[in-house]
C-alpha cells in the first residue's frame, strides 16, 4: 500500500482525492509514509521518466522535522560561500575601476606651496616678510636622520615597507569612523603628503576623500621613490611657526639651526608637532607627545636611539619674535601697504600665502632721517605730545618717508595717515593757488585789518581777526608771509566761485571730498583759514602741486608687486593738472617769503631753495609746518592729548595711548567699551614756527644730503592785480627847515614818543620763533595768525572722530574751554 502513490504517478492515472486527515494524522503515519508525503516533488520528478521508484530512505527519529518552518529560508553553506565570492568579486571590480579612474593630481594646493611675501624698500633691500615662513629643500640629505626617523617612528613605522597605505591602519580608521570616535586617522606619511600637497585632497573630513586619498597614495608609492615622498612631506607640512622643516628648524631653535643640524631631541620635538602644529612651545600635550616620539624612535630604530629615552630632555626653543613683521618702524609701513593693496583687490590672506615681492616707495635712509628728526625734536616732550611726518616725491606721488611712532607694537596709531587735524593756516596756500588760478596776481592788495565784506558766513562774533596789526592793505606775498587771516578770507570771498573754488581745488589735490564738503557746510569761510581736518600725508601730497608745476599725483606706498618675477600689480600714479605752472611758480614765490621774512624766518635750508607755510590752531592745540623743495614735499604736525578720567583726573599715557584700565591691567569695571580714561586735546604751548618747523628742517637737511640743488621756476607774475582794497599811499616825510640840524631827531614829534617808521607800531611782535620774528603774534599764547575771538566758535574739530584711541570725535561744544573727547577745543586759524 505504501507504494501506491508512486504507481499512480508512474502510471499517469488520475490522482486520488485528497485524504481528509488532519496534519497531525499525517505525522502519525509510518516513517516511510511521512517521508514520502514531505517530499512529493522529488518523487514526481524521479517517476516521470518511467523509471523505477527510489527505495525508501533510512528511518528518522520522530523528533526530526526536516527543513520545515523557517529553516527552509536559510541558504545552505554552498550558497553562502558562492554569494560571498560574487560579492567580493563585484566589490573588487568596483574598487579596481575606481582605482583606475582616480588620477594622481597634478595641481598642488595653494597651502602646500604657500610662501611668505616680502616687502622691499625703494632700493630693493627687504623691509620684512609677511606670512608663514617656508624654505624648500631639494634633497633629502639636507634633512637630519633624527627628524626623519622621529616622524617615521611616530607617524608611520612601516613607511619603508608599505605600499603607501597601512592595511591595519585602514581597518583601525574604519572602526574609529564607524564607532564615532573620529572620521579619519592612521594615515601613512604618503597619505598625509598626498592630502597636504595635492589639490583635490583637501582636509575635508569625509569617507569619499579618505578613499580617494588611499588610491592616490598607492599610485604615488608606485611612481615616486620613498625619499622623494619623504622630501615632499617635510617641505609641505605645517609645524606651527613655519611650513616646512627648514624654516621650522630656524623658527624654533634659532636662525643658525638648519634641518640638517637638528639633534635627536630637536628632531623628536619637531616630529611631535606634526600632530598638533598649534601647540604652544611647552604645552603639556606636546611634552607628552615628545616622550611618545622618543620611545617610538628607540623601538623602531634601537641601534640608533636605544638609549635616547634615558637621556633625552625636552629641548628649549627660542621665543617667537613679534618684531619680525611689525616691530619698530616696520609696522607703520606694513599697515599702509596692506591697506593700499586691499583697495586694489589683493587681500592680506593672499599676500601672506602668495609669495609676492612687494616693492614699496619707502626710502630706507629717509625713514631713518624722519625718525631722527622727530625723536630729537620731541626728546624733551612727555608722552602726551604726538607728532607725525610724511614726505612725498612731488613728481611721482611716492611716499618716501613717514614717522608715526618708534614702535608699532606699542603704539599702532599711524599719525601721518590716521590723525586728521585742522590744517589751520597751513591750508592758506590752496586759497592762494585758487586766487592765482582765477587770473589774479601777487601784486593784488588785500585787506589787512578787517575782511571785505566785513561780515561773512561762518565768522565768530566780532568777525575774523588777526593777531597783529598789518595796516589796512597788504599785497598777497606779505599776506602769505605774515599769515594774515583777514586777507585770506577776503580773497576766498572774492573768487569767481567764492569758497567753492577753494573746495574744488583741494579736492582735486587729493583731499577727501566728503570731509571737505562737510567742513564747508559747517564752517563756511573758516574753511579758507584751515578749519578742515587733514592728515600729514594729505598735506605733503597736496603741496606737491606747487613743487611739480601744478600737477598732482595721488600719494601711494606701493611701487609694484611681482609674482614669480612678473609684474602682477603695476604702479598707479595717474597725473592730474590742478593749477597752471605759472600759478604754481607764483605760489612758491609767496611761500618762499615765509622762510625768508615771515612766520618761519631763518628756518630755511641754506642755499637750497625751499618754500612752505606754518599753521597753528587757536590756543595752540595743533601746530604745523608744510614745506617743499623741487625734490621733496614734507608735512609735520603736532598735537597734545591729556588722558582724563570721568572725574577729571589726568592720568599719564601708556605708550602714548590713554589707558583703558588703571595701569593698563585687567579690570572688572573698565574695558574698551567703558574706558578708564579718554583723550582731551590741550594746548601744545608752542606754534607752527616752533617744533614743527624745527623737525621739518632737520629732516629736509638730512633728506637732501647728496642731492643736487634744484631751483624753483622763476616768478611768472601771472594774472592781473585785483585790489580788494585800495593800495596803501606812502606817508611823505617832512624835510626840516634846517637840513644841517643834527641835534634833533627829524622823526621826533616832540611828544616824547618815537614816530612810527615801519608800521605797525606799538605792537609787541613777540620773541624769536626759530630764528625769525613772529609778525603775527600779539597774545601771550603766541598763536600765529588769529586770536581767540576770531574762531572761538569752532570746538572739537581737531579730532574729527579720529583721535588715537578712536573714541569720541565730531564737533565738540562751542565753548572753547570744553574740548570734546578726541577733538580740538579751538578753531583752526593760526599762522
Amino acid at each position: 500500500m505504501a507504494a501506491q502513490p508512486y504507481d499512480d504517478q508512474g502510471g499517469g492515472g488520475d490522482r486520488p482525492p485528497p485524504r481528509p486527515h488532519a496534519r497531525q494524522d499525517t505525522r502519525a503515519l509510518s516513517a516511510p509514509e511521512t517521508m514520502i508525503s514531505d517530499g512529493p516533488r522529488r518523487s514526481r520528478r524521479r517517476g516521470q521518466g518511467g523509471g523505477p521508484p527510489e527505495p525508501p530512505g533510512p528511518p528518522r527519529s520522530p523528533d526530526d522535522k526536516g527543513r520545515g518552518g523557517w529553516r527552509r529560508f536559510v541558504p545552505g553553506w554552498k550558497i553562502v560561500v558562492a554569494g560571498f565570492v560574487v560579492l567580493a568579486a563585484g566589490m573588487f571590480g568596483m574598487v579596481m575601476v575606481a582605482y583606475a579612474n582616480t588620477p594622481v593630481p597634478t595641481a598642488t594646493q595653494s597651502e602646500a606651496l604657500a610662501q611668505a611675501s616680502t616687502l622691499y624698500y625703494r632700493d630693493k633691500s627687504p623691509i620684512t616678510k609677511l606670512g608663514m615662513k617656508r624654505e624648500l629643500l631639494d634633497n633629502i640629505s639636507q634633512i637630519s636622520d633624527s627628524v626623519k626617523d622621529g616622524a617615521i617612528a611616530i607617524e608611520n613605522d612601516t613607511f619603508y615597507e608599505d605600499s603607501g597605505i597601512s592595511i591595519s591602519g585602514i581597518f583601525r580608521s574604519a572602526w574609529m569612523t564607524l564607532s564615532g570616535q573620529q572620521l579619519q586617522g592612521a594615515s601613512t606619511i604618503t597619505q598625509q603628503m598626498a592630502r597636504a600637497y595635492y589639490d583635490g585632497l583637501s582636509q575635508e573630513v569625509s569617507v569619499k576623500r579618505k578613499v580617494m586619498e588611499i588610491f592616490v597614495a598607492v599610485k604615488l608609492d608606485d611612481t615616486m621613490s620613498k625619499d622623494d615622498i619623504l622630501l615632499t612631506y617635510f617641505n609641505t607640512i605645517n609645524f606651527g611657526r613655519a611650513y616646512g622643516i627648514e624654516a621650522a628648524a630656524k623658527a624654533y631653535f634659532g636662525p643658525k639651526v638648519t634641518a640638517a643640524k637638528l639633534t635627536p631631541e630637536q628632531g623628536a620635538y619637531l616630529a611631535a608637532r606634526i600632530q598638533q602644529p598649534n601647540w604652544e612651545p611647552d604645552a603639556p600635550g606636546l611634552k607628552s607627545r615628545f616622550n611618545d616620539v622618543v620611545n617610538a624612535m628607540a623601538r623602531v630604530f634601537p641601534e640608533k636611539y636605544g638609549n635616547l629615552p634615558k637621556t633625552a630632555k625636552f629641548p628649549k626653543t627660542v621665543p617667537p619674535s613679534k618684531n619680525e613683521e611689525y616691530g619698530g618702524l616696520k609696522g607703520y609701513m606694513v599697515t599702509e601697504v596692506l591697506r593700499e593693496l586691499k583697495d586694489r583687490g589683493l587681500t592680506e590672506d593672499e599676500i601672506r600665502t602668495g609669495g609676492y615681492d612687494i616693492y614699496t616707495t619707502f626710502d630706507k635712509k629717509l625713514m631713518k632721517a624722519a625718525a631722527t628728526a622727530m625723536t630729537s625734536t620731541m626728546a624733551k616732550m612727555d608722552k602726551e605730545f604726538h607728532g607725525g611726518l610724511a614726505a612725498v616725491d612731488p613728481k611721482t606721488g611716492r611716499v618716501l618717508a613717514t614717522f608715526g611712532g618708534t614702535n608699532y607694537l606699542n603704539d599702532p596709531w599711524n599719525e601721518p595717515f590716521d590723525s586728521k587735524k585742522q590744517a589751520a593756516s597751513a591750508f592758506k596756500p590752496y586759497v592762494l593757488a585758487a586766487w592765482l588760478q582765477s587770473g589774479y596776481s601777487l601784486k593784488s592788495f588785500v585787506p589787512g585789518n578787517e575782511t571785505v565784506p566785513k561780515k561773512l558766513p561762518g565768522q565768530a562774533d566780532g568777525g575774523f581777526k588777526n593777531s597783529h596789526n598789518v595796516g589796512p592793505a597788504v599785497d598777497v606775498i606779505k599776506a602769505t608771509a605774515d599769515s594774515v587771516n583777514t586777507a585770506y578770507v577776503s580773497m576766498a570771498y572774492a573768487l569767481p566761485g567764492k569758497i567753492d573754488d577753494v573746495k574744488n581745488l583741494v579736492e582735486a589735490a587729493g583731499f577727501n571730498q566728503e570731509r571737505m564738503e562737510k567742513d564747508v557746510e559747517e564752517h563756511h569761510y573758516q574753511f579758507a583759514i584751515g578749519s578742515a581736518p587733514v592728515t600729514p600725508v594729505e598735506q605733503a601730497a597736496g603741496y606737491s602741486i606747487f613743487a611739480n608745476a601744478g600737477e598732482y599725483r595721488k600719494y601711494h606706498v606701493v611701487r609694484e608687486v611681482k609674482l614669480d618675477g612678473k609684474v602682477a600689480y603695476p604702479e598707479l600714479n595717474p597725473v592730474k593738472r590742478v593749477i597752471t605752472p605759472e600759478a604754481a611758480a607764483d605760489s612758491t614765490v609767496a611761500m618762499e617769503a615765509v622762510l625768508k621774512s615771515g612766520t618761519a624766518a631763518g628756518q630755511g635750508l641754506g642755499n637750497r631753495p625751499a618754500a612752505g607755510k606754518t599753521g597753528t590752531n587757536n590756543d595752540e592745540n595743533g601746530a604745523w609746518f608744510v614745506g617743499y623743495t623741487p625734490q621733496i614735499s614734507t608735512a609735520v604736525g603736532f598735537y597734545r592729548e591729556e588722558c582724563r578720567t570721568k572725574s577729571g583726573k589726568v592720568v599719564p599715557p601708556i605708550h602714548s595711548n590713554c589707558p583703558e584700565t588703571p595701569g593698563g591691567k585687567p579690570h572688572p569695571k573698565y574695558n574698551q567699551q567703558n574706558p578708564y580714561t579718554r583723550p582731551f586735546e590741550v594746548s601744545l604751548g608752542f606754534e607752527g614756527a616752533g617744533p614743527p618747523t624745527e623737525a621739518w628742517r632737520k629732516f629736509m637737511l638730512l633728506a637732501h644730503e647728496g642731492l643736487p640743488i634744484e631751483q624753483f621756476p622763476t616768478r611768472a607774475d601771472y594774472g592781473v592785480a585785483e585790489n580788494i582794497v585800495p593800495s596803501p599811499t606812502p606817508t611823505p616825510t617832512v624835510t626840516p627847515d634846517d637840513p644841517f640840524d643834527n641835534g634833533d631827531n627829524p622823526f621826533d614829534g616832540g611828544d616824547g614818543e618815537q614816530d612810527c617808521i615801519i608800521p605797525p607800531c606799538g605792537v609787541d611782535n613777540g620773541g624769536d620763533n626759530g630764528g625769525g620774528v613772529d609778525h603775527e603774534s600779539e597774545f601771550p599764547t603766541g598763536s600765529d595768525d588769529v586770536d581767540d575771538q576770531g574762531l572761538s566758535g569752532l570746538g572739537g574739530m581737531g579730532g574729527n572722530g579720529n583721535d588715537r584711541n578712536d573714541r569720541g570725535g565730531g564737533n565738540g561744544p562751542p565753548d572753547p574751554g570744553q574740548g570734546g573727547p578726541g577733538g580740538s577745543r579751538s578753531g583752526p586759524g593760526e599762522r
